[in-house]
């Protein structure tokens, strides 16, 4: 039996809105278990109130950040020290910094140097630095988007809000596929799928398929007509595995 990553979830109340606090836990659960979850914040302030409903429910716990000073953000500071505590306790395998604060970049930096999986997530207005120091990025509207197919309770189709792409645009992104296509394909131009879709991942830190539409890698590269995909089913194992070739060119 696999045991699952124990991840410290530690979120910036100052930066992320509580709407997203199902979206968060639902991904994180895609990659381990929560084991520590806290939220940072000045829980004096009226605008934190909405938070308050949802911390018994999920767990959290708050941490009381005074503003001491004007300018000076202390929760970030707060939560910084926090993360560096639960680090040297070697308690934890990864973590997850839910802020749209470029402020937590040498954070995540210093946490991967330490060998620890750190997944970042936040809004479409994070700073590249920050989702670049991290080894995973999610971003907020994409997890709490809408499926294309869902419909309202009235029977009309909802719209669901477009979703950003990443650090890659898709015209980046084919040429990315590409060459690591290039790179790691047989004799006869197949490179395995799943490879492909690794070496993705280690490129662009947000690379999800999430972003550009999609929910299965297969499924967004079919939809690029830049590629050939082929299925491939093993005669001893019966277990399918899926290859992708670059079209020539016309």
């Amino acid at each position: 039996m696999d045991v699952a990553m124990k991840i410290a979830v530690l979120i910036d109340a100052d930066n992320v809105s509580d709407k997203y606090i199902k979206y968060i836990f639902d991904e994180i659960s895609n990659h381990g278990m929560p084991t520590v979850k806290r939220i940072y914040g000045d829980w004096t302030k009226p605008q934190l109130g909405s938070w308050k409903s949802v911390l018994l429910n999920y767990s959290i716990t708050p941490i009381q950040q005074y503003s001491y000073t004007t300018g000076k953000n202390a929760t970030d500071a707060a939560l910084i020290i926090d993360a560096m505590d639960i680090l040297y306790s070697k308690n934890v395998d990864g973590f997850c910094i839910v802020s749209s604060d470029s402020d937590f970049t040498r954070l995540a930096a210093r946490l991967r140097e330490a060998g620890m999986y750190v997944m970042g997530m936040g809004e479409k207005k994070t700073p590249t630095p920050f989702i670049s120091a991290c080894e995973k990025f999610k971003y907020l509207e994409v997890l709490a988007a809408i499926p294309s197919d869902s419909y309202a309770t009235n029977g009309t189709v909802e719209k669901p809000e477009a979703p950003k792409e990443s650090m890659a645009n898709t015209k980046d992104l084919i040429e990315s596929i590409k060459t690591i296509i290039t790179e790691s394909s047989d004799e006869d131009g197949w490179a395995n799928l799943g490879e492909v879709g690794s070496r993705l991942n280690n490129r662009y830190p947000d690379f999800d398929t999430r972003n550009y539409g999609h929910s299965k890698l297969t499924p967004l590269l079919s939809s690029l007509k830049q590629f050939e995909i082929q299925s491939r089913k093993s005669s001893k194992s019966h277990v399918t595995s899926y290859f992708i070739k670059n079209k020539p060119k016309k």
